[in-house]
């Protein structure tokens, strides 16, 4: 305990020095922007800044992307509320009440309430973070190869199902995932495997090229397909910011709720910020003592979605750094992030690495202060930045993609992947694919089969082996739960929005 303590300690002091507080401002204020402007989307955001953390220190480049991640969660509510389109999904059910207050006149308490519950939504998850990561790192330590095979099957079937319509897409996702996986040398033998004479495809394909392809170079093309479109005005206020403490008091029970639904929805791999937002709404609407003001501008209503998707954020990394099950499409990428620094999710973060997970948690935490006090006090700068046309942002994301992209190794070939992967993505959206259960395939793809060949060469082949003990069973049962759990999703998701 003691010893946990002090990492804690040391990792806010880490955390305190004047590069990582820069980060921290400059990657938050950064989030927020990617979030308010309609169309890009969190995991958009933080794999096209990939490449910038590349020369940091680990610690700094994950505060960086945590930066970002929390900042984009927040910025989805300021176009939400001022011209009724959400920046991001996240934020969808914000925009019910948000833009109601925004016509009444109170589009700055519309924010200052989004902003404030956001913080302690955000912040608040952190708790979990802290308390609930070391001990399921501690039972991650059990772990051996037949269980490390079941986790990548059990990782797949839930990023596959639950972010899809259908189980079938969302499989066939997380196979082409798993198909795009097995380029490059073959970990156990050394033999090439669908390398085309392309030594840069020898330690198999660029996660982060792939990652910058599947989330923003689609856009792009997406986009690019479409006419240009010119953001709706946004609605002009006054700088008069601030909760009364009435106000904070009524809606402490609405921000304490929604936290508990979010953090729990954020550790459960698979449900997501989207599902978050619209939970919190609607359990806001059920205990108000104020139900005539839902639908026409209520602070309960705003501060309810806005708690519940922030409090994702600190959930959703707890089995993304413990497990390496990234519970949605941003810690997908947060993990590839990871993985591009030469770590893997698992319990060495928490031995071996403490100190730098450590630094990370705490500058997660003060992420948090850096959004409340941006927010608060940027939030007309942001308004006039949702306003960007495509016209602008089509050509600034496709240089910012191509940059990045020829910048991780200089090589050129890896621009063309990420093209390759832009296409793929591109298709994946046509078809109603899962992009996040690819990139969940290219990641987790190794680890369950370097799981399975070592069983089975450790048994002579004996397939009884990845059956053989009580927590492979656990995980067979999770990966159950993971396949039927979005036809549960789906129907609760459903009723959700017919009640908006």
């Amino acid at each position: 305990m003691l010893e946990t303590l002090s990492l804690m300690g040391a990792g806010f002091l880490h955390a305190l020095s004047p590069l990582n507080l820069l980060a921290m401002v400059a990657s938050t204020a950064l989030g927020i922007t990617i979030g308010c402007l309609p169309g890009l989307s969190a995991a958009m955001g933080v794999a096209l800044l990939l490449p910038v953390t590349f020369g940091m220190d680990p610690a700094t480049g994950l505060i960086v992307l945590g930066g970002i991640y929390c900042g984009a969660i927040f910025g989805g509510s300021i176009s939400a509320i001022l011209i009724h389109t959400p920046g991001t999904p996240a934020s969808a059910a914000t925009a019910i009440e948000g833009y109601q207050l925004t016509l009444k006149g109170q589009a700055a308490k519309a924010l200052s309430v989004a902003c404030y519950a956001s913080f302690c939504g955000g912040l608040l998850s952190c708790i979990s973070l802290y308390f609930f990561s070391p001990l399921l790192a501690e039972l991650a330590m059990q772990f051996k190869s037949p269980e490390y095979f079941w986790l990548s099957i059990f990782g797949l079937t839930i990023i596959a199902g639950v972010s899809s319509r259908s189980i079938l897409k969302g499989l066939m996702s997380g196979i082409l995932g798993l198909l795009i996986s097995t380029i490059g040398m073959d970990p156990m033998e050394g033999v090439e495997r669908f390398m085309f004479g392309q030594s840069t495809l020898y330690n198999g394909v660029n996660t982060t090229c792939a990652l910058i392809g599947l989330f923003s170079m689609s856009q792009v093309l997406i986009l690019a397909e479409k006419k240009i479109v010119e953001r709706a005005k946004a609605t002009k206020f006054k700088m008069q910011f601030g909760i009364s403490r009435q106000e904070i008091k009524r809606l402490t029970p609405t921000i304490t709720r929604s936290w508990l639904i979010g953090n729990i929805l954020g550790i459960l791999p698979g449900a997501g910020a989207t599902i978050a937002c619209f939970m919190g709404y609607n359990e806001a609407r059920r205990f108000s003592k104020h139900k005539e003001e839902f639908g026409n501008g209520s602070i309960e209503g705003v501060a309810g979605s806005e708690a519940a998707n922030n409090a994702v954020t600190g959930g959703s990394l707890i089995p993304t750094l413990t497990l390496g099950i990234p519970g949605e499409s941003v810690t997908a990428v947060l993990m590839g992030g990871l993985i591009i620094h030469g770590l893997q999710p698992g319990p060495e973060l928490f031995t071996t690495y403490a100190p730098m997970t450590y630094t990370f948690f705490a500058g997660f935490v003060l992420v948090q202060f850096a959004m409340l006090a941006i927010g608060l006090w940027g939030s007309k700068v942001f308004a006039q930045i949702s306003r960007l046309s495509d016209s602008i942002l089509i050509p600034s994301i496709f240089v910012l993609c191509v940059v990045g992209s020829y910048a991780i190794h200089n090589n050129f070939v890896e621009v063309i992947i990420m093209f390759i992967f832009g296409i793929i993505g591109y298709l994946v959206r046509k078809f109603d694919l899962n992009a996040a259960a690819i990139v969940l395939g290219l990641i987790l793809g190794p680890i369950g089969e370097n799981g399975l060949r070592r069983s089975l060469y450790l048994s002579d082949g004996d397939p009884s082996i990845l059956f053989s003990t009580p927590l492979c069973w656990m995980l067979i049962l999770l990966c159950i739960v993971g396949i039927f759990s979005p036809m549960i999703m789906g129907r609760f998701e459903k009723k959700m929005m017919e009640k908006k």
